[in-house]
């Protein structure tokens, strides 16, 4: 039997995977699902290819077919491709155009003035990489699909359940705070922020809980279709991408700073959204993103939980097995990372050697 601790987009992910191989699952969510306490809830994440590392370029078209096979399965749309766009010095798009082409991922590589010809609703003063296998992810519909869908493969389901304990031998012994206990051969821990919290017998690698804030900004004109875009230069990264039902009854824009995130812990985050980040983004939306009104519509926080060198956390320890797709940019590899994390609880796959618990000691 295997237990899968935590119900947000990993967690799911990880059930779905192991129930529809036919494996004995319990899944077990402290809250309920797509609560809004972590880092999975929201209509609207970025699935993109386009990353300076090739190990991460590679992994997004495995996932891109892991978003298709999930959606084969539940019936439901999920992945939405929008085309997006990379700009900014800090981004180096000639160096991702380098990255992408041998990789064989379709790009192209635009100057300032040709970039604005085609989003005139975006100020360019540099080259800007476009490649067209980007999009938006719905998270909320993504995590009650993957649950949906395990229940419906044979998984057992605890939902507002809060695991107090595990005790580690040969199996696993899980205790919950409504008094139940748990046998399990495996444990998957997909706890997210709550994991550097947990009481472990494994060595984790420091992980770091920030507070993040999203903003939403109306279209100017409704009737643009709005790419994803990351921004970067030396004062600050920025991404965007649509709202989706997070922006209100109207098309909307979601943007917000990848990094300046305020240092909390899962217990312990206020929800409050920080004013400076508001004025920070508010301000870049004015500046570079012309076809949106300056004045956020809507505003939300979520939590980061990120490793020093910005790698997942997919390792087994004994009947422990440990998913941590963190650092801000794991999202769109959800339903793959369930398969991943599968192999590592079924013993069908060794670890990545970069995404090892050991790695930064």
């Amino acid at each position: 039997m295997i237990a899968v601790v935590g119900a947000g987009l990993m967690g799911a992910a990880t059930a779905w995977q192991l129930a529809r191989r036919g494996h004995d699952v319990t899944l077990i969510e402290a809250y309920d699902i797509g609560h809004k306490h972590g880092s999975s809830h929201g209509s609207s994440r970025i699935f993109r290819r386009a990353y300076a590392d090739p190990l991460y370029v590679g992994l997004t078209g495995k996932a891109f077919e892991s978003w298709r096979e999930l959606e084969g399965d539940s019936s439901i749309p999920l992945l939405r491709l929008t085309g997006g766009l990379d700009l900014g010095p800090g981004r180096d798009p000639e160096a991702l155009a380098a990255v992408l082409g041998a990789a064989k991922v379709p790009y192209e590589l635009l100057g300032a003035e040709a970039a604005a010809e085609r989003w005139p609703h975006i100020h360019f003063d540099g080259p800007a990489l476009y490649h067209p296998d980007a999009g938006v992810v719905d998270a909320d519909e993504t995590v009650a699909a993957c649950v949906r869908r395990a229940i419906e493969h044979g998984a057992d389901a605890w939902i507002g359940v809060r695991v107090t304990g595990i005790e580690v031998q040969e199996k696993a012994r899980l205790r919950t705070d409504d008094g139940r206990e748990l046998i399990a051969d495996t444990v998957v821990i997909a706890a997210g922020a709550w994991l550097p919290e947990l009481e472990l017998p494994l060595p984790l690698p420091p992980l770091r809980v920030t507070q993040q804030q999203v903003f939403h900004f109306r279209q100017r004109d409704p009737s643009v279709a709005w790419p994803i875009l990351v921004s970067k230069d030396a004062s600050m990264q920025v991404f965007g991408l649509p709202s989706g039902g997070d922006g209100g009854p109207l098309p909307a824009v979601k943007v917000a700073e990848h990094d300046r995130g305020t240092p909390t812990t899962a217990g312990t985050r206020n929800g409050v959204v920080d004013p400076a980040s508001r004025t920070r983004v508010s301000d870049f939306v004015r500046d570079r993103l012309p076809g949106l009104d300056s004045d956020p519509v809507a505003e939300a926080t979520c939590l980061y939980t990120t490793t020093p060198d910005e790698d997942f956390v997919l390792d087994r320890h004994g009947p422990l097995v440990i998913v941590s797709p963190c650092s801000g940019h794991g999202a769109k590899f959800a339903p793959l990372i369930g398969a991943m994390a599968a192999d590592l609880a079924t013993g069908r796959a060794e670890p990545h050697p970069r995404f090892r618990l050991e790695r930064t000691a």
